[in-house]
């Protein structure tokens, strides 16, 4: 291609010129590298993406996904493989990729394998046992983070946390958690939060490569989280990637967010909790008041039956029934004698001398007044008084009749005449 002189390329020229020249070489159109695989990435379209490194250098790979089902093995985190392809430049980025067609097993890779062997070392001298685990507290007061100050695992940590339970007080030890000097670093602020002495350790850091996470396979590291005294959780990178540290801690979560979650209960739940615990303590009280409730009255009316009042009201109430006893008694009495003198008045009435006046009969008195009652106790020519129902009469007898008026005294005829 026609490059401009004695003037400044565009990048897109630059680009086009070095696409040229790599496709002009054979030998970068068909080639095998070996080396080991790291940050493996599968999207959803299907193509699969990973690193080709050694100790100096590394190179992106694409595997497109038509030749994905057809490869000898799947490309790995660590495994060390021999790849075919061609290279090539990927414009919108600048940068130059391995297309990958073919991968064939190497071994495994150099930090795999310082992995393992440092891992069954430690494993063996027991720094790994379930035995040396320490239970979480169910509620810290206060949480020590140990990770990076800039880095994206922080501000999950802290969001998890303000979230779930606002409650904890967190303190921060920043230190690198990449690099040479990352392993001394984190071992240096474990050191010091472990003097704060809080609750419960957080030591976390955003995913990355074996490479990336190297620091937290550091035995220094290992061994300062084996030793701490304070229970340590880990969030070191993604759900599959697993460190050295997190054989050693006490919990092993699988994200910083993890981590936060693991180490704090849930404001929710705790509230759902807290209002079962509240609804439970009403209905207990409500019962246990109830039951004294119960006993309380029990107690009163056993008071009630001994106290003076008690025994006034029951002899009022048998003095009422006494009184009502005596009313109904004297009433029957009463009912009794009126009835008794009421036959007396018949009786009486039967022998007042005045019925028989009542019904046309008469009295007659003689001179002397008294009573007469036949015929031969007055004599003719006698004065004699007769009492009527109304009034009186004074007569003169002018003639006696006796024997039921067959026979005359004295054989005189004698009648009584009106004076």
């Amino acid at each position: 291609m026609n490059l401009p002189t004695g003037e400044a390329w565009t990048v897109s020229q630059l680009t086009r010129y070095l696409q040229a020249l790599v496709h002009s070489q054979e030998a970068l159109q068909d080639l095998w590298v070996r080396g080991e695989v790291s940050t493996v990435s599968r999207p959803a379209s299907g193509h699969v993406y990973f690193t080709l490194k050694d100790e100096r250098a590394q190179i992106r790979c694409v595997v497109w996904r038509e030749h994905v089902d057809g490869l000898e093995v799947p490309p790995e985190q660590g495994r060390a493989v021999e790849v075919h392809g061609y290279l090539d430049i990927y414009g919108p980025r600048g940068t130059y990729q391995l297309y990958v067609d073919q991968v064939r097993p190497l071994g495994e890779g150099a930090l795999f394998q310082a992995f393992l062997r440092l891992k069954a070392r430690l494993e063996a001298e027991g720094l790994f046992a379930a035995h040396r685990k320490q239970a979480l507290p169910a509620f810290p007061r206060v949480i020590g983070v140990v990770t990076s100050l800039t880095g994206a695992a922080l501000r999950d940590i802290l969001n998890t946390l303000r979230r779930r339970y606002p409650l904890v007080e967190v303190w921060l030890a920043p230190t690198l958690v990449q690099g040479e000097d990352a392993p001394q670093q984190v071992v240096q602020a474990l050191e010091r939060m472990i003097q704060a002495a809080p609750d419960l350790i957080i030591l976390a850091r955003g995913g990355g490569s074996l490479e990336d996470l190297w620091a937290f396979n550091d035995e220094r590291v290992v061994r300062a989280v084996a030793a701490s005294p304070i229970p340590v959780v880990t969030g070191v990178g993604h759900e599959t990637d697993f460190t050295l540290v997190d054989f050693a801690a006490d919990r092993r979560a699988p994200t910083p967010t993890g981590a936060a979650e693991m180490a704090t209960p849930d404001r929710r739940a705790l509230l759902r909790h807290l209002e079962h615990l509240r609804t439970r303590l009403l209905q207990a009280m409500a019962r246990g008041l109830g039951f004294r409730e119960q006993v309380l009255d029990g107690w009163a009316r056993r008071l009630e039956r001994v106290s003076p009042e008690y025994a006034l009201r029951q002899e009022r109430l048998r003095l009422d029934e006494l009184s009502r006893r005596m009313v109904r008694a004297m009433a029957h009495r009463l009912e009794r004698e009126r009835l008794r003198l009421d036959g007396w008045e018949q009786r009486l009435r039967g022998l007042d001398p005045r019925g028989p006046l009542r019904r046309g009969y008469a009295w007659v008195l003689d001179e002397t007044g008294r009573l007469v009652r036949e015929a031969t106790q007055v004599r003719t020519g006698e004065r004699v008084r007769i009492r009527l129902y109304r009034g009186r009469l004074t007569a003169r007898v002018e003639e006696v009749f006796v024997n039921g008026g067959e026979g005359k005294q004295d054989g005189r005829k004698e009648s009584v005449k009106d004076s």
